[in-house]
C-alpha cells in the first residue's frame, strides 16, 4: 500500500468532510473534495475557510492553502489520483457501501480508503468491494479542525498493514489516533459519549435538574477532570496513596448502588422535545454562535497547556 500521501481526496463535504478538508490543508497536502449535493462546492469552501481562520491561519496564508483545495464534481476523476482517500459520506449504511464501492473502482488499487463513519462497522461496508482489505474506519470528533482523536479500526477483511498505515498517516498529520482491537457499533469515544448523554437526558425527564444545571455539573465538575485524566487514571488517582485498589475499597459500593440506579432511557418523541426545549433553554443568555467560539477557546486553552506538560516531560 502506499506509504507516501500527499494528496488526499474527501469524499463528501459536509461538517465532517469540510473539517477534513481544513484539516488536511493546514497540515500542507493538497485536497481534492466531491459531493454530489447541489451547492456543495460554495459551502465546502466557505466552510473551509472559516475553519481556517479559528484554527488561526492568516488571510494570506488562508489564500495559499486554499489554492491547494479542489472540487470535482465526478467521484471517479476525485479519487483517480489520491495518495490517501477520506470518505464522509452521510451515515447510511447503504448510502455509504455504495459510495465505497464506486471509490473501489476508481482508486488507484494501492490507496487506502478510510471512512469517517461513526457507527457503523466496516465489516457492513466491505460488501461488494473488489479490495476490501484497504477500508479502514478513521472516525473523527467534532468539530475535526479543533479536536485530535481519531478512532482507527479494520472490519472482518481489512489488512493489518492497513490499520497500521492508518494510524501512522493520521499520527503524521497532527491527530491523536486510537486503535480499537475489534468493531463495535460507535467505536470507544462514542459509547462513552451516549452512555453519559443517556443519563443526562434521564435526569431531564425525571426533573432532578434543569438541562443548565445538569451542563454545569459536567462542564464544572468531571469535565475538567477528564481532559487531563480519562476514566481508569482518575479512578486510580481518587484512591491516593492506596491507588486503583483503595479506590475501591472507598467508592465501589456506591458505585454499584449508581449503577443499579441509572436510568434506562428509551428515545421518544416526548424526549425528544424535553431535550430540545432544555438547549434552548441554554441559549437564553449566550448564542449559539457564543458557545461554540467559547468551546473553541477553551480547548485551545486546554491543548496548550497540555502541550507544554508534555514538553516538559521531554526535558
Amino acid at each position: 500500500m502506499r506509504t507516501t500521501i500527499g494528496h488526499v481526496a474527501v469524499v463528501g463535504c459536509g461538517l465532517i468532510g469540510s473539517g477534513w478538508a481544513s484539516w488536511f490543508l493546514a497540515r500542507g497536502l493538497t485536497v481534492t473534495c466531491h459531493d454530489p449535493a447541489p451547492g456543495s462546492e460554495a459551502r465546502a469552501r466557505r466552510a473551509v475557510a472559516a475553519d481556517l481562520s479559528q484554527m488561526g491561519v492568516s488571510e494570506a496564508d488562508q489564500r495559499q492553502l486554499m489554492a491547494r483545495m479542489n472540487f470535482e464534481s465526478d467521484l471517479a476523476k476525485a479519487v483517480s489520483t489520491a495518495s490517501w482517500i477520506q470518505e464522509s459520506a452521510p451515515e447510511d449504511v447503504l448510502l455509504k457501501r455504495e459510495v465505497i464501492n464506486r471509490i473501489d473502482e476508481s482508486a488507484p488499487p494501492d490507496v487506502v480508503i478510510a471512512s469517517s463513519t461513526s457507527s457503523i462497522k466496516v465489516s457492513d461496508l466491505q460488501t461488494g468491494m473488489s479490495r476490501p482489505a484497504r477500508l479502514v474506519a478513521g472516525h473523527p470528533f467534532l468539530p475535526v479542525p479543533l479536536i485530535p482523536l481519531v478512532e482507527v479500526v479494520g472490519g472482518g477483511a481489512t489488512s493489518a498493514t492497513v490499520v497500521d498505515l492508518a494510524m501512522a498517516f493520521y499520527r503524521s498529520v497532527g491527530k491523536q489516533p486510537i486503535r480499537l482491537n475489534q468493531e463495535i457499533t460507535g467505536h470507544v469515544a462514542n459509547r462513552l459519549q451516549a452512555a453519559l448523554m443517556r443519563e443526562a437526558f434521564f435526569l431531564l425527564q425525571q426533573g432532578i435538574a434543569s438541562a443548565s444545571d445538569i451542563d454545569i455539573a459536567l462542564t464544572e465538575g468531571p469535565g475538567l477532570r477528564w481532559a487531563a485524566t480519562g476514566p481508569f487514571v482518575s479512578h486510580l488517582l481518587a484512591g491516593g496513596e492506596g491507588g486503583a485498589r483503595q479506590a475501591f475499597a472507598n467508592l465501589g459500593e456506591a458505585m454499584k448502588n449508581m449503577w443499579a440506579n441509572l436510568g434506562a432511557t428509551v428515545m421518544t418523541p416526548e424526549l425528544e422535545a424535553l431535550v430540545i426545549a432544555g438547549a434552548e433553554e441554554c441559549l437564553a443568555h449566550k448564542s449559539q454562535a457564543r458557545w461554540a467560539e467559547e468551546r473553541r477557546r477553551v480547548v485551545r486553552a486546554v491543548q496548550r497547556e497540555k502541550m507544554l506538560l508534555a514538553k516538559g516531560d521531554e526535558q
